[in-house]
Parts: structure tokens; sequence; C-alpha cells
């Protein structure tokens, strides 16, 4: 089947007019918020017709979805390969140190690189104050992908683990490492006078890794109830 090169160049456009309008309205929803920003505003930041909104993402509320997709499902996916990449090595041939530490190091990664983060942060700012998002988004589309593969992963490292602790195992591990994320920029902002220690990041991960793997092997030998 021969595409014709009208239908490329069209198709080239369609993407080029979505991107520059998830551009605008992500700059925008950080900068005023959900409510404070109109699709008027964003279209006229994207340079594009007031219709364009709905034309391309069925109105604000979903174009505003996709704004967070931007950021959720490259960390999402990146987060279930990590786990997958230790687990392709096989049985016997990785660690549960091995396993936390990828898992660990692919979700700090993203929300440490310095223009990502400002975004993403004031995003999840803004969401805080005024929610908008459907809880099911975050659910399906996040934290289901990523428990199912990391019980898969727990299991095969502790192979009498219960698979009822798993969930909050691994809320512990994201809890622990989006508080050294915050931890971190404080210390980053941080005034001279206050003399704070220099904050490791990797000192902080290998903390985590050896903490959390230290209490997931006492669940399984069934030390703690």
């Amino acid at each position: 089947m021969v595409i014709s090169k009208e239908k490329i160049v069209a198709g080239n456009t369609e993407k080029g007019v979505q991107d520059r309008l998830l551009n605008a309205a992500e700059e925008l929803f950080c900068e005023k918020g959900y409510a404070g920003t109109s699709v008027r505003d964003i279209a006229a930041s994207a340079g594009c017709n007031v219709a364009s909104v709905n034309y391309y993402f069925g109105g604000k509320e979903k174009l505003y979805e996709e704004v967070w997709r931007r950021h959720l499902i490259p960390m999402r996916d990146a987060r279930v390969s990590s786990i997958e990449k230790v687990l392709s090595q096989g049985e016997g041939h990785y660690t549960l140190e091995d396993l936390l530490r990828s898992f660990a190091e692919t979700f700090i990664g993203p929300l440490v690189e310095a223009r990502r983060t400002s975004r993403l942060s004031k995003l999840l700012a803004r969401e805080c104050m005024e929610r908008h998002l459907p809880v099911t988004m975050f659910a399906d589309e996040v934290i289901k992908p990523t428990l199912a593969t990391m019980r898969t992963a727990l299991i095969q490292c502790c192979s009498h683990l219960s698979e009822s602790t798993i969930p909050l195992i691994t809320f512990s591990l994201v809890g622990q490492l989006v508080h050294v994320v915050h931890v971190r920029a404080i210390f980053e902002q941080g005034d001279e006078n206050l003399d704070l220690p220099v904050f490791d990041l990797g000192k902080a991960i290998d903390h985590i890794v050896n903490f959390s793997a230290a209490g997931i092997r006492a669940y399984a030998e069934g030390k703690i109830i």
C-alpha cells in the first residue's frame, strides 16, 4: 500500500498542531492552573483556532489529561522496563538489591532532571490544589501496570513473600523515593547560612535499596507480621 505524499504532509501538520496545543496548555496549566486557563488562552498561545482544542482533544478536560500523559506514560514505561530488564537476566543472575536499585534509579531520574522537574512539580502542585484528573487514569494507566510488574519480580526474588504485602512494599519504596526528591530540592535551594550537609543522591538511593531489601526479606521470612 502506497501512502500519498499529501497524507504524510497532512499527518505531520496535524501532529504539529497537537504538539503546539499541548505545549501551550502545559505552560498555561503550570502558570494559571486548570480553572484559570481557558480554551481561548490555549488556542491563542498555540497560534491555533479555538475550535482546534475540541477537534483534536475533545475539550479542555481531555487536553489536560493528555498533558499529564506526556509525563506519566514515559515514566511508567521506563519503570516497568527497568523491572523487566532485571528479570530478563534470569533467576539466580540478579539480587533483590539489583531489582530495587534499577527501579529506584529509573524512578528518580526523570524527577531530578531540571527542565522536566520544574514543569512536573508545578503541575503536581496545581493538581493537589485543584483536582481534575480522574482517579481511574492514575490507577489504570500508571499504578496497576507498575504493581503487576513489581509483583512478578518480588515473588521471583522472594518466593515466600505474601502477595498481600506487595502493594504496601511498593508504596513504601515509592514513598521513600518521592521524599528523597523533595528533600534534595530543599537542600539545593536552601540558603548557605542554614549550614545543611551536602545531599548525596547516590548514598540516599543506596540507603533506600538496602533498607527496603532488609524489610522485604524480613517479611518473606515471617519476621514481620
